[in-house]
C-alpha cells in the first residue's frame, strides 16, 4: 500500500460512521449482527447529547468501557469528532470505579445503565458532570448532570487516555495520539484503502477493549473495514464456535487463553481454519507456543509492545515462524517496519549482540516520535540475527539487603518442576533487608501439588542462595489483570494473608 492509498483512524472513522451501508454487518454479538446503520444511529446519539451540552472536540469523555457493540460505537465516534476518550474500566468494584470517575475531571460520562446502577456509580458521575446512560439497545439518555468549569481539556492530538494493564501497581494513564494509532495500525498491517470500502472477512476480539490490546483489535478491525466478532470476555466454547462459524485464518489469544485450549484438548478439526494464532500482553512461555504448534500445527505469533507505543512493535510473522522458529522459539520475534530496537547500558551507550541491557525503541508509535529513542523498563538482549529476547524488567528486580535478584531468574527455575504449570515472583518489603523474595505457583490439573520446601529444595540447587524466595504459596490459580497478566500486588497480598493466618 502507498503512503498516497493510506488514511488514518480519524478520516477512516469519520467516513464509515458517515457512508457504511446501513444494512451492511458491523458488529456479531452473542450470535446477533449490529448492522452499520444501528452503530451510526448510536454514535448520532451520543454526538447530539455531548454538542447540547457544549462539549465539542477536545473534550475528554470518559467511558465505562465494556465489551458491547454500542461501546464500539462510542469510541469510534469520539474518535472521529476529535474528542479524546478516557477509558474507566468495568471490571473494578464500584467503589473503586466512583473513585476513578471522581479523579478523572471529566466533563461528561457515559455508562451502561446496569453499572450506572452500582452504589456510588452515578454520584460520581453526576458530581463531575453529565451522565450519559447506554442502552444495551444502542439508546443514549442524558440522565443527570451538569458539565463544571473545572473539566480538563485534552492536548489536541490525543485521542485515547489508555489504561495500563496495572501488573506491578496500580493502572496509570497514557496519553495516545492519533497519529500513534495510525502508524501502530500501519506496523501491524492493519490501513484501509481510501475508496471505504468493507470486507466480507471477520475477526475476533476477546480482549477487553479497556485494554490496548483489546481497543487495538477492535480499531484494526474498522481501520480495515472487517466485521468484527466481538465477545464479552474470552470463554473457550464461544471462542471456539465463532472460529468454526467465521472459518477464521487468525486469532488472537494470550498465554492463558492458550493453556485453556489446550487443557480442553479441543479437536483438531475445530480449529482447522486457523493459519496463525497471535499472541501478546503478557510473555508466552515458549514450551507453551511450541505445544500447541506441535498440536494443532498452528504457529503462535509472539507479538512485544506495550501501552506507551500504542500497540505491538516487534514480534513474528510467519515467514519467520517458517524458516527461524527451531533455533529461536522463546524470543519476542524482530522489529516490525519502522520501528528500531537497541539495547544499552547503566551507562547509556548500546551493547554488543547477546549482552543483556536495557531495551529502547524509536518509532513513530510513541508520543515523543520516530526521531527520539525511548528506555523502556525491560531487560533484553538482541541475538545477531535481530531477534529480541526479553529477560525481564529492570523495575520488577527485587533489592535483597543490597543483592539484586531478577524474579524472571527465579521464575524459570520454578517451572522446571514438572508439576509447575507458571510460577511468579515478587518483592515483599522487609525492615531489616529492604525486600525479600517471595513466589507463587499455579499447578497443572491433574499433576500432585508439590510442597513448598520441595520448592524450595529445588531454588536452592539452582539459584544463588539470596535469589532462593523466603516463601513459596502453592495455589490453584495465580491472580490475574482483566489482561490475563499476574498480577503481583494481588499476589503479594495472597501471601500477606497467608502469613497472617499462619501467625494467627
Amino acid at each position: 500500500m502507498t503512503k498516497a492509498d493510506h488514511v488514518g483512524i480519524h478520516d477512516r472513522l469519520t467516513r464509515l460512521l458517515a457512508e457504511a451501508p446501513a444494512d451492511a454487518e458491523a458488529i456479531e454479538y452473542q450470535q446477533i449482527w449490529w448492522s452499520w446503520g444501528e452503530v451510526r444511529a448510536t454514535a448520532r446519539a451520543v454526538t447530539d447529547a455531548l454538542e447540547s451540552a457544549g462539549l465539542g472536540p477536545g473534550s475528554r469523555i470518559g467511558v465505562v468501557l465494556e465489551n458491547r457493540p454500542e461501546h464500539v460505537a462510542v469510541v469510534a465516534v469520539l474518535i472521529a469528532s476529535q474528542r479524546c476518550v478516557v477509558p474507566l474500566s468495568p471490571l473494578q468494584p464500584a467503589a473503586r470505579l466512583a473513585a476513578d470517575i471522581e479523579a478523572g475531571d471529566l466533563p461528561a460520562v457515559v455508562c451502561g445503565a446496569e453499572i450506572l446502577g452500582r452504589e456510588r456509580v452515578f454520584d460520581a458521575a453526576a458530581a463531575a458532570g453529565v451522565v450519559l446512560e447506554l442502552g444495551v439497545d444502542g439508546s443514549v439518555r442524558r440522565a443527570g448532570g451538569a458539565v463544571t468549569a473545572a473539566a480538563v481539556r485534552s492536548d489536541p492530538g490525543v485521542a485515547v487516555e489508555m489504561l495500563t494493564s496495572g501488573t506491578t501497581g496500580a493502572p496509570k494513564r497514557v496519553r495516545l495520539r492519533a497519529s500513534q494509532l495510525d502508524h501502530a495500525l500501519a506496523a501491524g498491517g492493519q490501513t484501509a484503502k481510501r475508496d471505504g470500502s468493507l470486507s466480507r472477512s471477520a475477526s475476533l476480539v476477546s480482549a477487553p477493549l479497556v485494554h490496548i490490546g483489546g481497543l487495538w483489535r477492535a480499531l484494526a478491525c474498522l481501520a480495515t473495514g472487517r466485521r468484527m466478532i466481538l465477545m464479552p470476555k474470552f470463554e473457550l466454547e464461544p471462542w471456539v464456535s465463532a472460529v468454526e462459524r467465521h472459518r477464521l485464518r487468525a486469532a488472537s489469544l494470550v498465554p492463558a487463553a492458550l493453556r485453556t485450549v489446550l487443557d480442553a484438548d479441543v479437536p483438531k478439526a475445530r480449529l482447522a481454519s486457523l493459519q496463525v494464532v497471535t499472541s501478546g500482553t503478557a510473555p508466552c512461555p515458549k514450551e507453551l507456543a511450541d505445544s500447541f504448534f506441535r498440536t494443532y500445527g498452528i504457529p503462535v505469533l509472539m507479538t512485544y509492545g506495550a501501552t506507551e507505543f500504542a500497540g505491538a512493535v516487534a514480534g513474528w510473522t510467519l515467514p519467520l515462524h517458517q524458516r527461524w522458529w527451531d533455533l529461536k522459539a522463546g524470543s519476542a520475534g524482530r522489529a516490525f517496519a519502522g520501528v528500531a530496537l537497541r539495547v544499552t547500558g547503566e551507562n547509556g551507550l548500546e551493547v554488543r549482540s547477546d549482552t543483556l541491557g536495557r531495551l529502547e525503541v524509536r518509532t513513530a508509535q510513541t508520543a515523543q516520535g520516530s526521531g527520539s529513542w525511548v528506555r523502556t523498563s525491560d531487560l533484553a538482549r538482541i541475538d545477531v540475527d535481530g531477534f529480541v529476547w526479553i529477560e525481564g524488567r529492570a523495575d520488577d528486580a527485587v533489592i535483597r539487603g543490597g543483592f539484586k535478584v531478577q524474579p524472571e531468574t527465579v521464575k524459570r527455575v520454578l517451572e522446571l518442576h514438572a508439576a509447575v504449570r507458571e510460577a511468579a515472583v515478587a518483592g515483599l518489603p522487609d525492615a531489616r533487608l529492604g525486600q525479600v523474595p517471595v513466589a507463587a505457583v499455579e499447578i497443572e490439573p491433574g499433576q500432585p501439588a508439590p510442597g513448598s520446601a520441595e520448592l524450595l529444595a529445588l531454588c536452592r540447587a539452582h539459584l544463588l542462595p539470596y535469589e532462593v524466595p523466603v516463601h513459596i504459596a502453592i495455589l490453584g490459580e495465580l491472580p490475574r489483570t482483566p489482561s490475563s497478566k499476574v498480577s503481583r500486588t494481588e499476589l503479594l497480598d495472597l501471601i500477606r494473608a497467608g502469613f497472617a493466618d499462619r501467625t494467627a
